[in-house]
């Protein structure tokens, strides 16, 4: 009788043992996908900290595109309000905000007293490295969400992870017209 109540302890001792190593596993998966998503607002805060004076040091040189401007700092606006409506709802935002850039960026091309100003050259290169950072965190971020998600949807973890209500993230996706591939007429 011993043998059988021993037997049934240590069964139960490793049922109990697994569990508790996949909602450990699950628990460090979700807080890898809550820091790799800090890492992207960090770099998301200092781009939209950047754009206002972007903004202000192109205002006196583009007097005829306020239409631009007004749409860049209204996009900025948006993502600024965006941050606390979750990955899709900010990567949308963001990815206005991108968009209202390249048209600011384009138009400045009209200028060449502008393009020479190095207070702006130096804004422009500060915004591109960090939208190469934003980028890298975004890519770490899907990754892990990745990982998470295959995690809390596969044998045995789901279980668990039901158990305890882990739920699937949302990617960071980019727009439709980042995905189309760009026409090349050499003609």
């Amino acid at each position: 009788m011993t043998l059988i109540v021993i037997i049934v302890l240590v069964v139960i001792a490793v049922v109990v043992l697994a569990l508790v190593a996949i909602y450990n596993s699950l628990v460090k998966r979700r807080n890898q996908v809550d820091n790799s998503w800090s890492q992207i607002d960090v770099q998301l805060r200092r781009r939209h900290d950047l754009i206002p004076n972007l903004v202000e040091a192109v205002k006196d040189y583009m007097e005829f595109e306020q239409e631009t401007l007004t749409r860049v700092t209204e996009a900025r606006n948006m993502a600024v309000a965006a941050e606390q409506r979750g990955p899709e709802a900010q990567a949308q935002a963001e990815n206005m905000l991108s968009d209202a850039l390249k048209s600011l960026f384009a138009v400045a091309e009209n200028y060449p007293d502008l393009k020479a100003n190095q207070n702006v050259m130096s804004l422009q290169e500060e915004l591109t490295a960090t939208e190469n950072k934003i980028s890298f965190a975004r890519q770490f971020y899907n990754d892990s969400v990745l990982t998470y998600n295959n995690k809390i949807q596969t044998v045995p973890s789901n279980l668990v992870a039901g158990l305890f209500n882990f739920t699937a993230r949302q990617y960071f996706e980019a727009p439709e017209a980042a995905r189309e591939v760009p026409k090349v007429d050499l003609r």
